[in-house]
């Protein structure tokens, strides 16, 4: 059944752009997202026709959801606490993450058994709450862009609830290699795939990513059927990144930050969450070979780290953090003399000190494993003072449109990565801010904004279904 206010415009994803804290008086504060991808959504607005369908992830958003109380164009949908923990840490990240991030210890796991299959009903049962709501709100012939692996069945359950919808699907992670992919229970990657091929439009941040997800179909089902695919690199926010980058308090953490570096030191930057696939201990060590190999170098620079916590809700993830903790102080211990600290390592999120250490960085340190984009790599050179040498591994999606003017290295390689570290430090003046300029070009080639836009216009278009 179709609601009364109908919406032509509908995106569907995990987390909102919006979040609610309570109080111990019971007060509820809102706070806005941020990042790229709620840039990019944020362009359908907030008119009578569009709306963004997400889920109550906490206590604070339940209440909020139980209260009536919404932002205008938001739909929070308040499913079963113990029915999200199971689909979002059971499944999307502990299963599909690693998959398409090629992170299992393979002698060991996955293991596909009883609970996985407990968790997998969850997991169904979660994308079905987002279709139905869809359903329900969306106008005949809407237009509905759903985003992510945490919704991967929805565009297949959506299109039997409402064939007259267009419906589209993207992909913000890298896509499994087919070999890798069939790990999966055979009727698990079956259902997977035919999930994602119930969208009319499937897009991918990279030509590699939607190229190994047609060779999936091709193994698994034969094909893709009448379904379209697009490749879509979002960019940075320009304009948004330059003008917060000078505001007061980003003025205030360079200065902390200098005083941290010392005077006439370069600084290797890195920001990233603790996520497995970031590889931040695999740049500690080639840090840490860089002093050890290149003795000019120590007293010189010193590596930021900043290295925000992630899903500490799975013990994996907290064993990870604590191991680029002991690895930076290991580094310290070892190569630390009075007034020069190697490694300067924060693990408080503070988005100002980010916006700092990229305007100050000399190298930029960007190795991840496998990253289906990588916005770091896109964001530091925009908001660069004097240019910055880009270290990027040749697994992250960046690499596609920043290769041709980063230092790439294999990202388990971790002498390649020092030599790689040796020569941005080595770079000139003049080169490094030539080779910046042509990064935040590129980088800023499809901004969020326009990224969004074009998907939906493909979506409309007579080639987009």
């Amino acid at each position: 059944m179709v609601s009364a206010r109908a919406a032509q415009v509908l995106v569907a994803s995990n987390r909102g752009p919006v979040s609610y804290a309570l109080g111990d008086d019971g007060t509820l504060t809102s706070r806005r997202g941020g990042g790229g991808m709620v840039s990019g959504l944020s362009a359908i607005g907030q008119d009578a026709d569009s709306l963004w369908v997400c889920s109550a992830l906490g206590d604070g958003d339940r209440e909020a959801v139980r209260r009536g109380v919404a932002e205008p164009g938001v739909r929070m949908l308040d499913i079963d606490a113990s029915v999200h923990a199971d689909a979002y840490n059971g499944i999307a990240n502990s299963v599909l993450w690693f998959v398409h991030h090629m992170l299992y210890q393979t002698p060991l796991e996955p293991v596909f058994d009883a609970e996985f299959r407990r968790q997998w009903g969850a997991y169904e049962t979660y994308n079905r709450a987002f279709a139905q709501a869809l359903a329900e709100a969306a106008a005949d012939g809407a237009t509905v862009l759903v985003q992510d692996y945490h919704l991967a069945l929805v565009p297949g359950m959506l299109r039997e609830l409402r064939p007259d919808l267009r419906i589209g699907h993207f992909s913000h992670t890298p896509w499994a290699p087919v070999e890798y992919f069939r790990m999966l229970p055979d009727d698990v990657a079956e259902q997977l795939l035919r999930g994602m091929l119930g969208a009319d439009r499937l897009g991918f941040l990279t030509h590699r990513w939607a190229d190994a997800f047609t060779r999936c179909c091709s193994v698994v089902l034969g094909g893709t059927g009448s379904t379209r695919i697009g490749v879509h690199a979002l960019g940075a926010d320009a304009e948004f990144l330059r003008q917060r980058a000078h505001e007061p308090d980003v003025e205030s953490r360079m200065a902390a930050l200098r005083a941290e570096i010392g005077a006439g030191r370069q600084a290797i930057v890195r920001v990233d969450r603790t996520e497995l696939s970031k590889n931040i201990v695999r740049g500690l060590l080639a840090y840490r070979q860089l002093l050890e190999e290149r003795a000019e170098w120590r007293e010189r620079v010193v590596h930021v780290a900043f290295a925000y916590p992630s899903r500490q809700d799975l013990a994996v993830y907290r064993e990870y953090t604590a191991e680029v903790a002991r690895v930076a102080s290991s580094i310290n211990s070892a190569y630390g003399r009075p007034g020069w600290t190697p490694v300067v390592l924060h693990v408080k999120d503070d988005f100002a000190r980010s916006l700092a250490a990229y305007r100050l960085a000399d190298v930029a340190l960007v190795n991840p494993i496998r990253d289906g984009m990588n916005l770091v790599a896109k964001e530091v050179p925009v908001v660069s003072d004097e240019g910055c040498a880009l270290v990027l591994s040749r697994e992250a999606g960046a690499w596609e449109e920043l290769g041709s003017d980063a230092l790439v290295v294999n990202p388990y390689d971790v002498s390649g990565t020092a030599s790689a570290l040796h020569e941005a430090l080595s770079m000139g003046r003049e080169e490094r801010a030539a080779r910046t300029k042509r990064l935040a070009a590129a980088a800023t080639a499809l901004p969020p904004q326009r990224w969004f836009l074009d998907q939906v216009e493909a979506l409309r278009s007579a080639d987009g279904r």
